[in-house]
């Protein structure tokens, strides 16, 4: 008797339909959501805002939110010296929004340029590179926050360059771990031989294998970026007194939490919100471009 021989089972892979689809979206609607109210929120603030952001009444002085007993003249309710707080906190996402637009793509291409010099170059470059690098991971930001701020006073112009100084080298040391790994590669290799120039090849080959990371950390660094202006506004080092800035907000309210909690939690909220919200598109962002991870949803 002889054996036939089994058929070859051919197996296709397809992208997956259906609700399977469905929720491979699903984890982005709501963070984009509340990331789109934060921008529109930021850019048309002079013309959503009910009433000035510094405007002082203080026969209004600590009105409550609407939800608690308060009117909708003051919908989110006024702090201690009568200032709305919703015009306060949508005039407060226009300094973060201006803050993102500068320190993240700053930062992420300075970071890059340095990541992948180090990385290609190698010898001596990148030993420089990389202890500047070492040094400047070994500051801290929120002490040399709070020199500039002693030496040249409290302004949104620091807080940018104080920015942009402590968030280029995480980017400068991924991109170079990628890099090295990449230069060895037989692609890397075949353009070397046929005598590409070392920008020309990380300009065709190395940059495009490595922005998928950058974006990643580009959308993960925009909650970090808000958190620290907020945090150096808190510390009384971020942009100066009277300015509409999530930081600010809070420090002023910590002077009334006993007798009223809006003026401190609200922002605090807000704050908190706009974090989680960037820390759920980064991760999804990962989960979509890596392709490590991209079987797993």
């Amino acid at each position: 008797m002889t054996e036939r021989a089994a058929a070859p089972i051919e197996v296709e892979f397809s992208e997956p339909r259906g609700p399977i689809r469905w929720r491979r979206w699903l984890g982005l609607s709501l963070p984009l959501a509340i990331g789109l109210v934060f921008l529109l929120a930021g850019v048309l603030a002079d013309d959503l805002a009910p009433h000035d952001p510094s405007f002082i009444d203080l026969s209004a002085r600590l009105a409550p939110p609407v939800f608690d007993g308060g009117t909708w003249d003051h919908p989110l309710g006024t702090d201690d010296v009568g200032r709305d707080i919703l015009s306060r906190l949508m005039h407060g996402a226009r300094i973060s929004l201006i803050v993102v637009a500068i320190v993240v793509p700053g930062s992420a291409a300075f970071g890059t340029l340095v990541g992948m010099a180090s990385g290609w170059l190698g010898g001596s470059t990148e030993q420089i590179l990389m202890r500047i690098v070492d040094v400047q991971l070994a500051l801290p930001a929120i002490l040399f926050a709070v020199l500039l701020g002693s030496i040249f006073g409290p302004s949104l112009r620091n807080v940018i360059i104080i920015l942009l100084i402590w968030t280029w080298s995480g980017y400068a040391r991924l991109v170079r771990s990628e890099v090295l790994s990449l230069r060895e590669r037989d692609f890397t290799t075949a353009s070397r031989a046929l005598g590409a120039g070392g920008w020309w090849i990380m300009r065709k080959h190395l940059l495009p294998n490595v922005v998928n990371t950058i974006v990643i950390i580009m959308t993960l660094e925009v909650a970090i970026v808000i958190q620290v202006e907020a945090a150096l506004s808190f510390l009384g080092v971020g942009v100066p007194a009277g300015t509409a800035s999530w930081g600010r907000m809070i420090t002023e309210g910590r002077e009334v939490m006993i007798v009223a909690w809006w003026p401190i939690w609200l922002p605090g909220l807000a704050l908190l919100t706009i974090s989680l919200t960037g820390n759920l598109m980064g991760d999804w962002l990962r989960d979509r471009l890596d392709p490590r991870l991209r079987h797993l949803h």
